[in-house]
């Protein structure tokens, strides 16, 4: 809901620079944006950030008990990072009365605006920022999914930490335990019909919109905001560097390595060596956490396509200014 709000929250600023009439429309998604905010960002009580983690987790509500918080890393705890939008002084400077409303909530609701970077101007270039994760949690949380040992694999964003493959969440309730870990490529249970699988593959629609949600954060940040990449190793990057690698994780996915494999083929010989098959290339629906293996459906081409945009994103923009997707 807080991703919805801020892009919602978006296209009306951008009607009301047409139609002043939209500025009520972006003022109500402004609110909207900020009590969800305050929901999920709120520390104890029912909030969602785990201000100790450093990381986002779901609440389980069962009769008679204290909610509990699900403390599985999976890209739940990432997603708050798309919530995202940047808007240039030009295009927000002369919405007076979305602009008064939003100095309303600063000076009068400051617990709504304290957790999250909101409508201030101070960017680069005086742009203005609205996200749900403030400069704190987007460090804390770029820790955990840019490390190798979780989140990050040669070949994106897992969905699931591999934290998990020695160490399994496991949830009591009642004396009946539930158990989620590290499955890098086809599920094991046919939970999800069989061959759906969020515990451990990478997804390219989730991994492009991480991107873009870095993309956006840089064009605030600038070039002094940076983060370790991969975590722990004492290599500090710009955001746009972040994504800029994280497209080539994903483009790697698809290309020939040293050796001449590509590895959406995975270990079928065929379309590893067969000159007739070799360079037909399927877009699958999700990938092998660790190798990269196309797995799913092999036709997906409604988001795996994605990678075609990363492609030429990264040509157009070699060498020239960084501006978001």
């Amino acid at each position: 809901m807080g991703v919805f709000s801020g892009n919602m929250l978006a296209i009306a600023l951008d009607l009301a620079r047409i139609d002043p009439a939209y500025e009520d429309i972006a003022s109500k998604f402004f609110a909207h944006f900020l009590y969800i905010a305050k929901a999920m960002n709120e520390i104890g009580g029912e909030g969602l950030w785990d201000d100790g983690d450093g990381f986002y987790y779901d609440f389980l509500h069962v009769p008679d008990r204290d909610p509990i918080p699900l403390r599985v890393h999976s890209l739940v705890g990432l997603i708050p990072l798309a919530a995202s939008e940047v808007a240039e002084r030009d295009a927000v400077i002369n919405l007076t009365d979305f602009l008064k409303r939003v100095d309303w909530f600063v000076k009068h609701r400051p617990d709504l605006t304290e957790s999250i970077a909101y409508m201030e101007r101070g960017g680069i270039h005086e742009r203005y920022l609205l996200a749900l994760v403030d400069g704190d949690k987007l460090i804390r949380l770029l820790q955990r999914a840019l490390d190798e040992t979780e989140f990050l694999s040669p070949f994106g964003i897992r969905s699931l930490s591999r934290i998990h493959l020695e160490h399994p969440y496991v949830l009591d309730i009642g004396g009946v335990q539930r158990s989620i870990g590290y499955e890098p490529a086809e599920s094991r249970t046919g939970l999800f019909g069989g061959n759906s699988n969020w515990r451990g593959p990478i997804w390219f629609p989730i991994n492009y919109v991480l991107i873009e949600a870095l993309q956006k954060l840089h064009y605030y940040y600038g070039d002094d905001f940076k983060v370790e990449l991969p975590s722990g190793s004492g290599n500090y990057v710009t955001l746009w560097d972040v994504a800029d690698d994280l497209s080539r994780r994903l483009i790697s996915i698809f290309e020939r390595d040293a050796s001449g494999r590509r590895p959406v083929f995975g270990g079928n010989q065929t379309f590893q060596t067969n000159p007739l098959w070799r360079d037909l290339i399927p877009f699958y629906e999700y990938f092998h956490g660790d190798n990269g293996a196309g797995i799913g459906a092999s036709h997906q081409t409604g988001w795996t396509a994605l990678v075609g945009k990363l492609i030429l994103q990264r040509g157009e923009y070699a060498g020239q200014q960084k501006r978001p997707l």
